[in-house]
């Protein structure tokens, strides 16, 4: 399986008595499809799938797979403790009509490289899916190491690898030593950094309420090849990705954008709480910001190519 261009780790929308919205839910995956995402991510962190039952989780999977109906690549998150839980989500994920697995690292238990390999081994043998793995040692406490990728990086299944460690140095292992297996930016300030040691992928929650500037930046970097419009993009996006990670509020910050955007996403699960009043204000005000910044950039490259055809 390629991939190829945004994917959406998409949210997971709550009425104010923290049930799930499942009318919200099918908007803002049919909001995605419409604004040209390329492909969605289903029980990712952004959805807070570790805040739901295991019967919740199998049943948005499902619900998911009805609403994207193979209009758009479906990924499902198989993130668990327990071996033998992330086997039960991926073989329901591959039952709901998973396209893809996002295989993250048992978090808390701290396992070896090699332990890690055989996790994703098991789960690899269960549900036989093309898998991105997830790299995000600061969440799990633990890193998918050389011996992770020299034990998994010889079965074609593991195609693609989200990296969201944040080291220079990893992505510059992964895009010199591990060319086979496909990079996919999941640091989203590094974004411009990983376009351009080949990436073809970001795997962006941001996305779920600005894909318009998300798919801005891949097709400037990775279709036009537009380096210099890429920084441009990429400079316009960056105080987004300050105010994102503002007192580790990340998933609050997505689901207040997205209720900007007109789809109310409702609280997140306790133990985490809504943005207050002023940062709510302040992530609208950086959002529209970006937005007019990214909207201006397109139109002045637009304009500059028609120059150039007509010259």
């Amino acid at each position: 399986m390629q991939f190829e261009g945004i994917y959406t780790p998409v949210v997971m929308p709550h009425r104010p008595d923290h049930s799930i919205d499942r009318d919200r839910f099918a908007e803002v995956l049919e909001f995605l499809i419409g604004a040209g995402v390329h492909g969605l991510v289903i029980a990712g962190t952004t959805g807070e799938y570790y805040a739901q039952t295991p019967e919740e989780r199998i049943e948005m999977m499902n619900l998911a797979g009805k609403i994207i109906a193979d209009r758009l690549p479906m990924v499902v998150g198989t993130g668990a403790i327990r071996t033998e839980d992330s086997i039960m989500y991926a073989e329901a994920a591959k039952a709901a009509g998973a396209d893809a697995l996002l295989v993250t690292t048992p978090p808390y238990a701290c396992p070896t490289g090699r332990e890690i390999a055989l996790h994703a081994l098991a789960i690899d043998e269960a549900a036989s899916l093309p898998v991105m793995l997830y790299n995000y040692p600061g969440r799990m406490s633990a890193e998918m190491d050389e011996e992770t990728l020299d034990r998994l990086g010889g079965n074609p299944n593991f195609c693609a690898i989200k990296e969201s460690s944040g080291s220079p140095d990893r992505l510059h292992l992964l895009a010199r030593d591990y060319p086979h297996i496909q990079l996919s930016c999941g640091m989203d300030d590094q974004a411009l950094e990983f376009f351009a040691w080949g990436a073809r992928s970001w795997t962006c929650a941001g996305s779920n309420f600005a894909p318009e500037a998300h798919i801005a930046m891949y097709r400037a970097c990775a279709v036009e090849k537009d380096f210099d419009k890429g920084r441009r993009i990429m400079s316009a996006m960056m105080p987004l990705m300050r105010v994102l990670e503002q007192g580790g509020k990340f998933v609050q910050s997505i689901k207040h954008g997205v209720t900007l955007r007109g789809i109310d996403c409702g609280p997140p699960r306790r133990p985490l709480q809504p943005l207050s009043d002023d940062e709510g204000r302040s992530l609208a005000e950086v959002i529209s910001t970006m937005n007019a910044t990214v909207a201006a950039i397109q139109r002045e490259s637009s304009g500059s190519t028609e120059e150039r055809e007509s010259a």
